[in-house]
Order: structure tokens, then sequence, then C-alpha cells
């Protein structure tokens, strides 16, 4: 009779049902809200114009660097720490979790100097409105310049969420989520004595949030995260165990660093347009985010489950995860499309649309919404890559979509003078990364099972 030593993590003995609608819930419904409060924040600061939607909107590029380097980071040591747990390694998961602290701190220095330096100048080099660029820098300038809260934010919920306990990682972002909704209102628009800080104000709200549950997530990672230990001593550069860390993380960070040069690209696409079609593509992008969220938090709780498996060998669970994550990507994806099809309007509605706004942002939604459903299977299927060890495939399916077919395909369809036809772009490019993620989803998984027989083989 198989015996299970008692300090086996859960992620190698509960049924994968049962494990993964336990970690994927709590971090889809904090995902949600957060998607939620990124909605609500563009509702704020669209009341002030739409110049002042249009600054936020332009400003997409750089934040999404900004997450794009704390989350990869993230990912790349959630993978390592659940791996080295898996194989009980506990010296390498405390490195993992260790050097990463220290990874944050550098990422949070650079951002900040980028965000002093260059917030205007990146906004002047997109539009030569005052009002867009001056909103913008303010903007711009807080996120980034007070990055410390977003990148500790990050690596503390990956740690819990690494080691299974994503309900804490769930109360850290839905912490910093309320924060952030309680402040926009009070200081952008100046309510109970608060200045009237405008778009800046948003920024300030963000911050904030950010910051409160990078603290929370430190604190319960010293005092209720068991598998791993954080000590001061032990923030330091540790070569192998970064270099570990961005092997799964640094194709993550290029993976959505693509997106920014995608958003930036896109948005001078549309600028030839009109400056409504660049509001209609940033309220798009946030309201994306909310059906996108829960699939990213799905997507988060079934890579540290993976990545123990495959360290602990198990591949009959880590395959069992796989189709059950994608079935239940694309079914969330679905109640996207259906959203976007049936009631573009009310969707625009929140953003305090013009009537040029609403007229291209209906049939927008609309074309855009097509592609969800395979970008549920694509999401995953790129993070199965990265949690069995092949990030690169990941790189490549996202460079394919967005860097060899969405901003070409954009760019010829925008040379016919019919804005409507640029949305197509979005469909055509999802429709190339199925065929990418399909195929390297299968070959992943297959050497995946020849490293377990060929490890099993040595063992014996």
């Amino acid at each position: 009779m198989e015996h299970t030593s008692p300090k086996e993590n859960k992620m190698g003995v509960l049924p994968v049902g049962k494990l993964l609608a336990g970690m994927a819930v709590p971090m889809m419904a904090s995902m949600l809200f957060q998607a939620l409060y990124n909605v609500v924040d563009s509702i704020f600061v669209a009341k002030l114009g739409q110049d002042a939607l249009n600054a936020v909107s332009l400003a997409l590029p750089l934040q999404n660097l900004m997450i794009a380097v704390g989350g990869g980071t993230g990912v790349g040591m959630n993978a390592l720490l659940s791996r080295s747990l898996g194989e009980k390694r506990q010296e390498a998961a405390d490195r993992a979790a260790n050097t990463s602290i220290f990874l944050a701190i550098c990422n949070a220095i650079a951002f900040a100097l980028i965000g002093i330096f260059a917030a205007r100048p990146f906004f002047a080099l997109q539009t030569s409105n005052e009002a867009i660029i001056s909103y913008g820098a303010d903007y711009t300038a807080i996120c980034l310049g007070l990055s410390a809260g977003i990148f500790f934010q990050f690596t503390m919920e990956r740690m819990l969420q690494a080691t299974g306990r994503t309900l804490l990682s769930m109360c850290t972002q839905v912490l910093g989520a309320l924060i952030n909704m309680v402040l926009d209102p009070i200081l952008i628009f100046g309510l109970f004595g608060a200045p009237r800080l405008e778009v800046a104000g948003a920024a300030a709200a963000t911050v904030a949030g950010q910051i409160v549950a990078a603290l929370v997530g430190i604190v319960m990672n010293l005092r209720l995260n068991h598998d791993v230990h954080l000590r001061l001593r032990s923030i330091r550069w540790e070569g192998g165990t970064a270099k570990e860390i961005y092997r799964v993380g640094l194709p993550s960070i290029l993976m959505m660093s693509v997106g920014s040069i995608t958003t930036f690209t896109m948005n001078r696409i549309l600028l030839g347009f009109s400056e409504a079609a660049t509001a209609v593509y940033g309220a798009y992008f946030k309201l994306q985010n909310f059906i996108f969220m829960p699939v990213f938090g799905l997507n988060n709780a079934c890579v540290p489950i993976i990545s123990y498996n495959y360290g602990a060998a198990r591949m009959d669970r880590v395959k069992k995860t796989v189709k059950l994550t994608i079935c239940t990507a694309i079914s969330i994806m679905a109640v996207g499309v259906a959203l976007f099809e049936l009631v573009p309007e009310t969707l625009l509605g929140f953003f305090s649309p013009s009537a040029e706004m609403l007229s291209i942002g209906v049939p927008a939604l609309r074309i855009v919404g097509v592609h969800f459903v395979l970008a549920g299977f694509c999401i995953i299927a790129g993070s199965v890559c990265q949690a069995i060890g092949n990030p690169i495939h990941s790189l490549l399916i996202s460079v394919g979509r967005q860097i060899v077919v969405l901003l070409p395909a954009a760019w010829l369809l925008a040379q016919t003078g019919i804005l409507t036809l640029v949305w197509l772009a979005f469909p055509i490019a999802e429709g190339m990364s199925l065929l990418l993620s399909s195929f390297f989803l299968r070959r992943t998984l297959r050497s995946a099972d020849a490293r377990i027989k060929e490890r099993d083989g040595e063992g014996e």
C-alpha cells in the first residue's frame, strides 16, 4: 500500500479537480476583482474627458512593461519554487524566494528612474495634444516612480501561490484593489477635503493599494507560509538561482513586453484615424482584462500544480490538470464572447463615450470579441510550456501572434482607410496563435513524458 509523507504538499496528493478548484477559485475571484478596479479606475478618469481617458490609454505600454518584468520574474520564481518543493529540495526553494526579493528591489529602482526621467518624452513621442501629455506624464511618473509596491506585491503573491496558499494571495489582491477603488474618486475629484489631483489621483490611488498589498503579503509569507523561509541575510544576488528564475521568466517578460510594443504601435495606427479610435482601444483593453483576468487567475493556479507534479514525476496528474484547465478557460471566454456580441453599447457606456467613440466602438467590440475562445486555449497552452520548462515555446507563440501577424495585419488593413477593418487583425492573429499553441503543447507534453521515463530508467 502506498504511503504519503505527512509533509507532502497538497499539490501532490489531492484529486486534481478538487485541487484546481480550490486553488483557482480564489485566484480567479481576486483577478476578477483586480480587473474590476482597473475598469472602475478608467470609468472615473473618463468623467474628466476623452483627453484624460486617452492619457491613461497611452500610458499602457509603460505600465504593461512594468507588469511584464514583475509578472515574468514572478512566473520564473513560481515555477522554480514549486518544482524545488516537488523534488524535496528545500534549500533551492528558499534561495528562489529570497533571490526573487532582491530582484524585485532592483526592478523597482530601474522603473523609478524611467518614471522620473522618461514619462513626458514618452507621451510627446505619441501625440502633440498638450492636455494628454500633461495628464499622461503625471500619471506615469507616479505609477513607475513608486513601483516598489507592485514589484513586491507580485513577489509575495507568487510565493503564496507557488506553495498552494491561493486564498491568502487572494486576500492581498482584494485588499489592494479595495484601497484603490475607495481612493480613486476621493483623489481624482478632491472629495472629503482631499486635493483634486485628477488623473494623478488615479495613479496615487493605484500605488497606495499596491504598497499596502505588498506589506500584507510580506507579513503573510513570514508568518503563515511555512514552505519557504525568508531571511534578511539571504536577500542577495545568487547567480545560479537568478539564472534559473529568468530561464523561465525571461521569455514570459519578453512575451508580455511584446504586448507593450503592440499597444504602442496600435495606438499610433489608430491615432491616424482619430483620438476617439484610441479611446475605444483603451476602453477595449480594460474590458478585455475583465474577461481575461479570471483566465489568468486559473492560469496562475495551474502553473504550480503542473510544475510540482512534473518535478514529482507524476505525468498523469499533469495531463489531467492541463485538460481541466483548458476546458474551464474556454468556458469562461465563451461568456466574454456573448457579452461583446450582445451588449457592446452597454459595455462602452461605462466610459462616458462621445457619439464618435460609440459609433467606432460597437462594431470594434463585436469583431474583436470573436477571438476570445481561441485565446483561452492559447493562454493555458503557453503556460503549460512554461511550467514544464519550455518557456521559449510561449515566447514564439506570443511573438508570432503579435509581431508577425497582428501588427502587420492591422497596418495593412489601415491602408484601406476603413477603421472597422483594422479590428479584424485580432481574430486573424489569434487563428495563427491557435495553430502554434496546439503544436507546441503536444510537443512539450511528449518531451516531458520522455524525460520522466528516462529519469525513471536511470533510477532503477
